[in-house]
């Protein structure tokens, strides 16, 4: 069986099996989740030097960063998922 994919920004892709979350980084927890993350070296920055607009929470607790906007990213998450 393949895995389903999705297009998070600039050629880099995510298992959507392995999705959690997607999340707007603004609040105060998440940026808790960013930080923590990027300490125990569980943290992938895809955004390119753009800013973060989504963070994906994945469940093996790494958290990726795209520069897509968390809408976005929720209907590519649900036309993969319906395929």
């Amino acid at each position: 069986m393949a895995n389903k994919t999705i297009n998070i920004g600039f050629g880099n892709i995510v298992v959507a099996e392995r999705i959690i979350a997607i999340v707007s980084p603004e609040s105060a927890p998440i940026k808790r989740i960013i930080q923590e993350a990027r300490d125990s070296h569980k943290l992938v920055d895809a955004t390119y030097g753009r800013r973060t607009r989504a963070v994906i929470i994945t469940d093996s607790n790494h958290v990726v960063l795209s520069a897509i906007q968390p809408d976005t990213m929720a209907q590519r998450f649900e036309t993969v998922i319906k395929e």
